[in-house]
Parts: C-alpha cells; structure tokens; sequence
C-alpha cells in the first residue's frame, strides 16, 4: 500500500435517471441508507485511502453538505466544484482538479459503486504501470461499456465502440496513477482543453490517447468482485441488492 489520494468525479446530474435526479445530483441517490457517494468515500477509506477530494457540479451545496456528515476518523474529505459541469463532459472535473495531481491518486467515477475489497487490489504493490486501468470481464459487451482492448496487462485501447471482435473487457471507471502516471495524464488534460473539443471528450479519451503511443497503461482485473454503474433506472435496483449484501456482511 502507498500513500495515495482519490478524486471522485462527481458533478454530474445523471440526466438519465430523470426525474429522480431532477433536484437531487445522481452521487446522492441512495442505496440501503447511504448516498451513493458516501458508499464510495467509506468503500476508498476501508482500503486505506486518507484523503479524498470530490469534484462537484450539479447541486453542489447538497453534495458538500452530504460530505460534511460523514465521520471517519483518520480521513481528509473535501470538494472541489467544476463550474462547467452543465457545458463540459467529465474531462473538465479533470482539469478542475489537475492540482490535486502531483502525488500518487486513484480517479473514481461518480457513478460506479464498489466494494471496498476492489480499491484494496488496485492499490497492491507494485504498480501494474504507470497508469492502471481496472477493469472487469464478461460475455458480451452493449454499446454504453466502456471497453478496452489489452495485450496482457498494458491497455492498447479503451472506448465505447471499440470493434467488439477485438474487446477484451471494460473499465469499471476506476484508476490508479503514479507520480508519472500522473504527470503523463495533466499533459494530456491540458493538450485537450486547448482543443475545440476538449469540453465534450471524457476524461478516459485522454487515456486512450496516452495508452496508443506510449506503453505507460497497464490493466488490473477485478473478476469475481462487486461493482456496479449506476445509469439507467434498471442499474438502481442492482446497486440496491448489492448494497444490501454489503450491509448484512458488514461493509
């Protein structure tokens, strides 16, 4: 284990889950009595993470208040508010946040629930490369998985209409950076956000970018672990049940 941070990226509304997310931000659903987002701070805590940052959007006065209820000792919890998160994809809240970046740090979508034994195995010793992508595998693929294409465990490609013939699974929105990981990967924010397109690219097109030319992305398999995303109204029932088991084991 090493001393690392998490950035949870959690501006968005969840347009998809409307009207349950028409004044409540999707990282505040709840889920067997608990916020989305606390499910995620307490699951990146149990695995040994001390600081946490959340980036903020839609709503993010009742985030910031969520936040602030949580008490666990040992931990650093704040937020950090991306102001374009009605313009701006989630590539922004990482340039929002390019600051919190010069030490070792995990990115966690603010929409995938894990258990907290997934954050344990991404932050083994030693690093799989540079950047990891965690990332899970299955039968088949639909068109809104994130999908990647490996060769062992560097990632070669990652993106949702990667040719399925060449898939090999999909990310489960979870990243692990070391301090050049990292470096590599602000780079990239930065060359992006200068583009005309940079507020509408997701933050993991920038991976994809990184991963074909340079060999510094490597891929960690979380197989037979629970995790969950959370964006359409069938995946609330899901995440609900596996919550529900995590609470009667204790997690």
């Amino acid at each position: 284990m090493f001393d690392v941070k998490a950035i949870i990226l959690s501006a968005g509304q969840g347009r998809r889950l409307l009207p349950l997310t028409a004044e409540t931000p999707k990282c505040l659903i709840p889920f067997s009595g608990r916020p989305l987002v606390e499910w995620q701070v307490r699951a990146l805590a149990a695995a040994g993470v001390k600081e946490i940052v959340v980036v903020t959007g839609f709503e993010a006065a009742k985030v910031e208040a969520a936040l602030a209820a949580i008490d666990l000792p040992g931990l650093a919890l704040r937020a950090t508010h991306n102001p374009f998160f009605e313009l701006a994809d989630n590539l922004a809240s990482c340039w929002i946040a390019r600051h919190e970046m010069s030490q070792p740090f995990l990115i966690l979508n603010g929409d995938t629930l894990i258990e907290p034994e997934i954050a344990r195995r991404v932050l083994e010793e030693p690093a799989v490369a540079p950047i990891t992508v965690t990332i899970d595998r299955k039968g088949d693929y639909d068109s809104d998985d994130m999908k990647v294409r490996t060769q062992g465990d560097r990632l070669l490609a990652i993106g949702k209409t990667l040719p399925l013939d060449l898939v090999t699974g999909e990310s489960i929105g979870c990243l692990r950076f070391t301090e050049e990981g990292g470096a590599a990967f602000v780079a990239e924010l930065e060359r992006l956000m200068r583009s005309e397109e940079g507020l509408k690219r997701w933050y993991l097109s920038a991976i994809d970018g990184i991963a074909r030319y340079q060999n510094i992305v490597g891929v960690r398999s979380i197989e037979g672990l629970e995790w969950s995303e959370l964006d359409f109204p069938a995946d609330l029932d899901r995440g609900v049940a596996m919550t529900d088991g995590w609470t009667a084991r204790g997690l």
